[in-house]
């Protein structure tokens, strides 16, 4: 199975009905393809949008919906539409039970770097900033590895997104969370061992005794 499709498939099991949900730019925007149809969960787009569906199928796209990053959306029934300012007070004002956000490291302790180097030619923070500090719950989902270095590391090299921890990492290897601030190894995926994991992980892992495979 795809990592990507890994990834956005486990994570959509930690959705629940009624949730208001902000899906970040890259793999997180795959997350609304895996929830169950049965399952009623409001994705918002931070650009102003709350009632996103599923990426549309080719040559149905329309040009003026797209998520945070420009890429074409859908709309369910009932969908809204609002500006930034709106959109923002809802991250800000707490309203956002879940983010999935994309990573580019997290460190041992949960703090996320999800943005480039300033002063070169590459996107920004963007909304995470906002995002990080003000959902309820935040999920990175990203690869575990890029070019066979870790990107679950002992303390971030690149700029923090917030101070505040996440609560949830998943990767196409593993689910880590982090119980009393310290990365924990919950889940390996399909055919992965917790050997492997060990093997691509800068960061020192809590191991449980009993480490279960993903659900997907």
């Amino acid at each position: 199975m795809d990592p990507q499709i890994i990834i956005a498939r486990r994570v959509a099991k930690e959705l629940k009905s009624g949730n208001l949900v902000n899906l970040g730019i890259g793999i997180p925007t795959l997350v609304a393809n895996y929830v169950p149809a049965d399952l009623k969960v409001f994705f918002q787009s931070e650009n102003g949008l709350i009632g996103t569906g599923p990426i549309p199928e080719q040559g149905m796209a329309h040009p003026t919906l797209t998520d945070a990053g420009g890429r074409p959306i859908s709309a369910l029934p009932g969908a809204s539409t609002f500006d930034s300012a709106m959109s923002f007070g809802l991250i800000r004002g707490g309203h956002v039970d879940v983010t999935v956000l994309g990573g580019l490291q997290v460190d041992a302790h949960g703090h996320l770097a999800n943005w480039m180097i300033p002063g070169k030619m590459v996107p920004g923070m963007g909304g995470a900033m906002d995002l990080v500090a003000g959902a309820k719950r935040v999920i990175v989902a990203m690869q575990h590895a890029a070019k066979g270095k870790s990107k679950i590391v002992a303390k971030c090299s690149l700029p923090l997104t917030s101070a505040r921890r996440v609560d949830l990492v998943v990767t196409d290897m593993a689910v880590i969370g982090f119980p009393d601030g310290k990365a924990t190894l919950l889940e390996t995926a399909p055919g992965v061992s917790v050997g492997e994991v060990l093997a691509l992980t800068e960061a020192e892992l809590a191991i449980p005794d009993n480490v279960p495979e993903m659900r997907i």
